[in-house]
């Protein structure tokens, strides 16, 4: 019983690594065929239409919300202690350095990634990529390389926007709800938010973009079985890309702390 345990995990974890080996190498080629004629420029900025400018409205509600809620939530548990000037500076760390970069992930992988890999997917098993490569089209640089680009540009520009709206639905509660001085709100904000704290957020974005584009055109291109294969990679991507953005953001913050440590910088 217990080697049949140890087997099962261990060919899942060998899977797993051939399954981030193959996703890698699929990254790679796509990255690489940027540097390829012909340039897929026209592509890259009609796809950053889509993942970015079509997000606004969602990342836009969602910020504004997620602003409100969290200082709610910080403003009664710091009341308890008679420390509610700090709303205000907790409030903008977390959003900028963790709940920006994460909830725009998770929200722009639903709604573009989603539809990466239905498209990328329907295209497969139509055999519509079939035909590109008939006509000597190479479909990693024509289909692929510009969702990457375009998410990984547009992933920090809507994160920028996700903490500015959060921010101001934060001062809205804070200042005309809960009555807390306006000067004090901003002046602790100043105090203690660096552009880093910025920088940093903004970089995961990027990342959270990589992964989220790789993982669901991945899936996409190499679906397979019809119509129900083109749900089965939709919904593997997404799924995966959205776990994959929580577990990495962990890493990721480590990472920069450790950063931080080696050049010295305060990372606090």
């Amino acid at each position: 019983m217990s080697f049949k345990f140890v087997s099962f995990f261990s060919d899942r974890f060998r899977n797993l690594i051939e399954e981030v080996g193959e996703i890698s190498i699929f990254f790679a080629d796509s990255m690489r065929l940027l540097t390829e004629k012909p340039y897929r420029i026209a592509e890259t900025i009609r796809h950053m239409e889509f993942v970015g400018n079509q997000s606004l409205g969602i990342i836009t509600l969602t910020g504004l919300f997620t602003g409100l809620a969290l200082s709610f939530q910080v403003y009664l548990g710091f009341k308890l202690v008679n420390a509610t000037n700090l709303v205000g500076p907790t409030v903008a760390l977390g959003i900028t350095r963790e709940l920006g970069p994460v909830l725009t992930g998770l929200i722009v992988a639903a709604r573009a990634g989603g539809a990466m890999a239905a498209r990328l997917g329907t295209m497969r098993v139509n055999e519509q990529i079939d035909a590109l490569d008939v006509m000597g089209v190479n479909t990693k640089q024509y289909l692929i390389s510009p969702r990457v680009v375009a998410a990984i540009l547009c992933m920090p520009l809507l994160t920028a926007v996700f903490d500015f709206v959060a921010m101001l639905g934060s001062y809205f509660l804070c200042v005309y709800m809960v009555q807390l001085d306006e000067a004090i709100f901003w002046q602790k904000i100043s105090d203690t938010v660096d552009m880093r704290h910025l920088i940093e957020g903004l970089f995961k974005a990027g990342f959270f973009g990589t992964i989220f584009a790789t993982i669901c055109t991945f899936r996409g291109f190499n679906t397979k079985g019809g119509a129900k294969g083109v749900g089965e990679a939709t919904n593997l991507g997404v799924v995966q890309s959205m776990v994959m953005i929580i577990v990495l953001d962990y890493f990721l913050t480590n990472v920069i702390r450790f950063f931080y440590i080696v050049t010295g910088i305060n990372g606090t």
